[in-house]
């Protein structure tokens, strides 16, 4: 009798002690699916390399609120974020974006921030970006993708390979030009039939820019077979379908950032 009590005193400790070790090891799964979610995001942003508003005269580039805002939304959550452009080197920056009247919290950090200045003035190309290291794709506006992303060829592949690989793709005001010939595997738009946002028509006919673009962003996305839909003007707006999400301006990009950042988790 006695024997049999130690057997079962042995396997009661051991029950024990084997419930502890599951139990430890599940705590550990979810930490480490915790720190992959907020330390081991890789995140590519893309920006323009053009620097001049058609034939006015005038400079432009990427808007600095679009960039800024996403950039410290994802950045404070542990993302590794790469910058690139079509040509490498520094991405101009829209004067008018660099205005006071145009300044917010994200872009007054931007302007004390030595690293992620220098980070804009030494961008990555293009070209050499591979979707295999990246989760996730960030286009910013500003009206300088209107002239060159829209016709970069290395960009869409590039948006075509994290789209096959079901990966989140995110674009804002101005950004959503670069979908033009982005296609589906069947040769279809990649926007057809899905819902999106962008700057307005009645928002780039309020800046007097309608005339100068070239091409106005809700027009294509509507010929491109997109439901598009928009808010008000200048408020913040944002579409997701999918792994695809948009935002309608530069009042969009906290949004569009913490749609993003929502499904890398």
């Amino acid at each position: 009798m006695k024997t049999l009590q130690t057997i079962v005193v042995i396997l009661t400790l051991i029950t024990a002690s084997s419930c502890k070790e599951n139990t430890a090891s599940e705590t550990v799964s979810e930490g480490q699916k915790e720190l992959k979610t907020e330390k081991n995001m890789k995140v590519l942003f893309v920006l323009t390399s053009h620097d001049k508003l058609g034939d006015t005269g005038k400079k432009t580039g990427f808007w600095v609120e679009e960039f800024a805002s996403p950039y410290y939304t994802l950045l404070d959550k542990g993302a590794t974020i790469t910058i690139a452009t079509p040509k490498g080197g520094a991405a101009p920056v829209d004067p008018s974006s660099d205005s006071p009247d145009a300044a917010t919290e994200a872009t007054d950090r931007y302007n004390k921030d030595a690293d992620a200045k220098d980070k804009i003035a030494n961008t990555k190309v293009l070209a050499d970006m591979n979707a295999d290291d990246f989760d996730a794709v960030f286009y910013p506006g500003g009206h300088g993708p209107l002239w060159d992303l829209t016709n970069d060829a290395n960009s869409v592949a590039l948006i075509e390979k994290f789209d096959r690989q079901d990966k989140p793709i995110a674009f804002v005001c101005h950004a959503p030009a670069v979908l033009k010939d982005v296609k589906n595997e069947d040769g279809t738009a990649l926007v057809k039939g899905k819902k999106v946002t962008g700057f307005s028509n009645l928002e780039e006919a309020a800046v007097g820019l309608t005339e100068v673009v070239p091409l106005l962003l809700e027009d294509m996305l509507i010929e491109n077979g997109a439901f598009y839909s928009n808010g008000d003007k200048w408020a913040p707006y944002a579409v997701q379908d999918g792994n695809l999400i948009t935002g309608q301006n530069p009042a969009s990009s906290e949004l569009v950032a913490e749609k993003l950042l929502e499904t890398l988790k």
